[in-house]
């Protein structure tokens, strides 16, 4: 099954990256990476569409998708084939704001895709550089991007702008949607702002066993104790009149599945993206996001039967486009160095 074909090839490939971790990643490697990353992703995508159609409970989705990770990474640690995160009470403190940016992260984007079309997600999402410029210089320690890299904020920006003006209707934005995502925007600039500090002298120290899958894995643990409490406040009251609604409607078997194979293919996606990230930095990492961006919103339109119109094609062109050149322009040239 497709289930059992991903869990093999991610396991194969554990396996390898442990045998050849002091060597730098082969070319195969990094390959087999970027397509698990890209498969999983859109498979996502897909599954998690699927699900928020199904039932008007998308923090539960979000809830229940991140238990589909916990449960696949206890199996790990439990069997012993995945080191055991070695972590102190400090540790884990430090680690709390990161996971509540990833549970707001996780959640936006959910709720964003469940209210409006996948493909307008994925365009407003494109403007994640404009929210990680701004956090940059807003929250210490302030860091500035080069010049170019502020000017490519530009192309971005009016992408979206374009993507949102609709042929005899003017400005049509799904603002709930829109809402969601630049959440999901807020969240992942922040945790990439506090998160790197944090994440590097953890996995700097091996006693602690924290390689990038288990830095991912302790992040989704901590966002699911911040994604409960949503669920509590924002939908248990409705919870279960919404699961038999939906199971009437749909059938148990296939919102399960659907809930399940979303969160399975969205803990594997990420963790393929932070071991792609960890292997060739995150420039190169950025710039691949971006491109999977113009898959997901042609395979979600393909399979939604997303309207694409002529101003959201062009847009979304643009402003992809914009956030590919953006993240070459904000790699750094490395110091020059002094001559005697």
């Amino acid at each position: 099954t497709l289930f059992y074909f991903h869990c093999h090839q991610r396991f194969s490939i554990k396996m390898s990256s442990k045998a050849s971790s002091s060597a730098p990643p082969s070319s195969i490697k990094l390959v087999g990476l970027v397509i698990a990353w890209y498969a999983g992703n859109t498979f996502y995508n897909i599954y998690n569409k699927k699900a928020t159609n199904m039932i008007h409970a998308h923090w539960f989705v979000a809830c229940a998708q991140l238990v589909v990770g916990m449960l696949w990474s206890m199996v790990m640690w439990g069997t012993g084939m995945r080191k055991t995160p070695n972590l102190t009470a400090s540790d884990i403190a430090a680690c709390v704001p990161i996971g509540l940016c990833a549970c707001l992260g996780h959640a936006g984007s959910v709720l964003a895709m469940g209210v409006g079309a996948v493909s307008f997600a994925q365009i407003v999402k494109a403007c994640e550089p404009v929210f990680a410029a701004a956090i940059g210089i807003l929250m210490p320690p302030v860091e500035f991007k080069p010049v170019l890299a502020y000017a490519m904020l530009i192309p971005i920006v009016g992408g979206v702008g374009i993507a949102c003006i609709k042929e005899g209707k003017g400005v049509d934005i799904n603002y709930t949607a829109f809402a969601w995502a630049s959440v999901a925007n807020l969240a992942a600039a922040i945790k990439g702002k506090v998160g790197g500090s944090v994440t590097k002298a953890l996995k700097g120290d091996k006693s602690k066993n924290m390689d990038s899958a288990n830095v991912y894995a302790v992040m989704n643990i901590i966002s699911f104790l911040f994604t409960v409490p949503m669920v509590v406040i924002a939908e248990m009251s409705t919870l279960q009149e919404e699961w038999d609604k939906a199971c009437d409607e749909h059938g148990a078997q296939a919102l399960i599945m659907n809930i399940v194979l979303s969160g399975f293919f969205f803990y594997v996606y990420n963790e393929f993206a932070f071991a792609f990230t960890a292997s060739v930095g995150a420039v190169t990492s950025s710039v691949l996001n971006t491109a999977k961006r113009v898959i997901i919103i042609v395979v979600s339109s393909i399979v939604f039967v997303e309207p694409m119109e002529r101003n959201t094609v062009i847009g979304s062109a643009i402003a992809i486009s914009g956030t590919f050149a953006y993240s070459l322009a904000s790699k750094k040239a490395p110091p020059k160095k002094k001559t005697a």
